[in-house]
């Protein structure tokens, strides 16, 4: 059996060298992830000569790489695509918000139950598995800005953003605290009245008193335990750790440049946690609940009025910001950035391709084609990876499944190739079972 693994072994070792200097560049890595599904042929990959009904209404505009053009509504991202990879072949095979995620999330195929510890562990559950982060702060946050006004929340029952078969423990901590409010605060980071750091020691050790030497805890409430006690460290923290969460330290300029918005202020707030050693932060479109509008990036109707008006400047003025400042801190080359939906929007405007359908002037689910874009650590800076059809409605080159995507992600944050896990039920499972597309490295 060992010989014939061999082979195998040493493939994935020359993989591992075939990224040069990529291998490990990323230290952290910061998902900006489009709930939704951007329609890809308006923000990034416009077909100015396909018939009316595919083009649509914007143009493409000129880029700071020549030859490269994006939607003309990211202004301030098209003046940045000397630091960007896009790939515009990204393809995978379910139309639903809710399951698709879990490709987008994990790189994996979703399973066949619903059970949230059937699904494969998100991005950064795996890396909390790995040992990654330091200090108190927890290894994997995901953002999920809750709005007075909101509308119901699919996006809480989206696949993949857990940690599946790990267990609990592995869990992200979820912030959905506005933070664009002038009185944002997480009180889970302020004890009550009274309630100071030696009575929270001495509650400590009673706890650990009680429960010593009784019997082994299912998983599930060994994770609460370990959570607890993760709890407590970052509650009686001397250090800057719960200032992570405090965007007044900013300046005011600091957050005008991300924008005065949920997503701007949730891209700063993901900057300032990887900047003290968190290394991975997801940060989920918020959805401002306004009646009559598309909800989130999902435009099924005003899909040209919304790209224009709500969408693509927050998110342009928020990515452009984070790029900056990364770059301006000395933090890029080592930070990974990935912006990505679940999927893309039908050709045609007003195709049907879900059971939601669309209207005349939106674009419905399409998972045959979409645009994920990358920056930072390790990913080669001013380049277009895959070329998508007439309509860009399939991949017509180089097309990429989630499951390569997250083997170059993992490969840039220095996970190799032989690396597995185990899951509740002490089975391996192989962290990265796809190739990594050298083509997206330096």
């Amino acid at each position: 059996m060992c010989g014939l693994s061999l082979p195998q072994y040493l493939a994935a070792r020359e993989q591992v060298d075939s990224g040069g200097g990529a291998f490990g560049r990323a230290k952290a890595c910061i998902m900006l992830f489009m709930w939704g599904g951007p329609a890809h042929q308006d923000t990034w990959d416009l077909k100015p000569d396909a018939p009316a009904e595919v083009r649509g209404e914007f143009r493409p505009i000129s880029t700071a790489v020549p030859g490269i053009t994006i939607g003309e509504h990211f202004p301030e991202l098209a003046r940045r695509t000397d630091r960007l990879c896009q790939i515009r072949s990204m393809t995978h095979n379910n139309a639903d918000h809710t399951i698709s995620t879990h490709y987008l999330l994990t790189g994996m195929p979703p399973p066949a139950v619903t059970d949230i510890r059937a699904q494969w562990p998100a991005l950064g559950s795996v890396l909390s598995r790995l040992g990654r982060g330091r200090g108190v702060l927890p290894p994997f946050i995901s953002m999920r800005p809750k709005l007075d006004n909101d509308v119901p929340r699919f996006v809480e029952q989206s696949q993949g953003q857990f940690a599946g078969w790990l267990g609990p423990l592995y869990d992200p901590m979820t912030l959905d605290q506005d933070p664009s409010r002038a009185d944002d605060r997480i009180g889970e980071l302020r004890p009550r009245d009274g309630l100071d750091d030696a009575r929270l020691r001495d509650r400590q050790l009673l706890s650990q008193a009680l429960s010593a030497g009784r019997f082994t805890l299912p998983a599930p409430m060994a994770a609460h335990g370990a959570n607890m006690q993760r709890a407590l460290r970052l509650l009686t923290s001397a250090g800057d750790e719960k200032g992570a969460f405090d965007l007044e330290q900013e300046s005011s300029e600091m957050r005008d440049r991300y924008g005065r918005n949920p997503h701007g202020q949730s891209v700063l707030q993901a900057r300032r946690l990887v900047e003290r050693g968190v290394p991975l932060v997801t940060v989920f479109w918020p959805n401002d609940g306004i009646k009559n509008v598309s909800v989130y990036w999902d435009t099924h109707s005003r899909n040209f009025i919304d790209l224009k008006q709500r969408l693509m400047p927050v998110a342009d003025q928020a990515f452009s910001a984070l790029l900056d400042d990364l770059h301006d801190r000395g933090m890029l080359d080592e930070t990974l950035i990935i912006w990505t939906g679940e999927f893309g929007r039908t050709p045609r405007i007003g195709q049907r391709n879900s059971d939601a359908g669309a209207g005349p002037d939106g674009r419905d689910h399409w998972p045959g084609c979409f645009t994920t874009v990358l920056a930072g650590a390790g990913v080669h800076p001013g380049s277009v990876y895959g070329r998508s059809d007439r309509h860009a409605a399939f991949p017509a080159s180089d097309p990429v499944w989630p499951v390569d995507l997250f083997t170059t992600v993992y490969h840039l944050l220095g996970v190799p190739p032989e690396q597995a896990v185990e899951d509740l039920a002490g089975r391996p499972h192989l962290v990265r079972p796809g190739r990594v597309i050298t083509e997206l490295l330096t």
